[in-house]
């Protein structure tokens, strides 16, 4: 019997919906799940792991799985309200959108997280440099309120803890029993394509370099396998030398033209510590007796 797959109560550019079953199949075993880069959580959504650590460095993102997870029926009431013919107008947008950027309360920032999100252009979550939520009006005819997926996430959120802390702090942590699966943002395809203002800090270079180190020093010294997606170029494969890299296609999902949107490369990259601290046990010339080589 095929298990349903389910669905993100958020929109959300480059979630991994419909990658799920492949990341899954590439996971290996552990009793939890550590993801440093949540997103939308649709791999959390679709494993089976006794528990699971979910970090993001998007403090709204954070805080709205905490409401979800601590008062699902309060939420859940408060947000659909906003769900409305009226609210789904232009001006009204962006009122509501200034608003999300002018409080400091939590329970209200959450509320209207959710409606911008499903208002907004394409699941879009970006901020500007000064943490504005900059994404502009969708011109959904009817937006889709997410009741029943919102109900599967915060009863299934009751194996997760919710963290927002760097992706390094996360890494830190590794121990024993875990698997980490990493889902940062891409490295672009080309500079116009570049799309790294999810949280004010952006995600360059350097950030892709310490993310793939980390990986490699985490498998290796702590034995705890780490998997990462993103875009398949030349630059992403030498950053991740040493991890089993599996390469496959998908279809763009941000696109003004949906007529026009193409498939992309993308890799699953393993940094195993079985494959990074192998030892084979190879004979000596001369007749000697055996000696270990450790491969890298």
């Amino acid at each position: 019997m095929k298990t349903k797959k389910h669905r993100a109560f958020l929109k959300w550019a480059g979630g991994k919906y419909s990658l799920a079953e492949t990341i899954n199949k590439n996971l290996p075993k552990a009793d939890q799940l550590v993801e440093p880069f949540v997103g939308a959580g649709s791999v959390f959504l679709n494993t089976d792991f006794d528990s699971y650590i979910l970090n993001d460095i998007n403090p709204d993102l954070i805080s709205l799985y905490q409401f979800i997870q601590n008062k699902p029926a309060e939420l859940i009431k408060a947000t659909k309200v906003l769900f409305c013919s009226s609210n789904n107008q232009e001006n009204q947008y962006y009122l509501l959108r200034e608003e999300f950027n002018t409080t400091q309360d939590p329970w209200t920032r959450a509320v209207l997280f959710l409606y911008l999100n499903r208002h907004g252009y394409n699941g879009l979550c970006r901020y500007s440099s000064k943490g504005r939520f900059n994404v502009p009006f969708g011109r959904y005819k009817r937006p889709y309120f997410p009741e029943e997926e919102m109900w599967y996430f915060s009863e299934k959120s009751k194996s997760a803890t919710f963290t927002c802390l760097p992706f390094e702090d996360i890494f830190k942590q590794a121990r024993k029993g875990q698997v980490i699966y990493c889902d940062p943002p891409y490295f672009p395809l080309s500079q116009s394509a570049s799309f790294t203002s999810y949280a004010k800090a952006g995600f360059n270079f350097e950030s892709q370099s310490k993310l793939a180190n980390l990986a490699k020093k985490t498998a290796s010294e702590t034995g705890v396998p780490v998997l990462l997606s993103n875009h398949d170029t030349p630059d992403v494969r030498k950053l991740y030398t040493g991890a089993k890299v599996k390469s496959f296609e998908v279809k763009r999902t941000i696109s003004r033209n949906g007529a026009k949107r193409t498939r992309v490369k993308e890799v699953l990259a393993l940094f195993s510590p079985i494959d990074l601290n192998e030892k084979v046990i190879r004979p000596s010339p001369n007749n000697e007796s055996p000696r270990t080589k450790t491969v890298l």
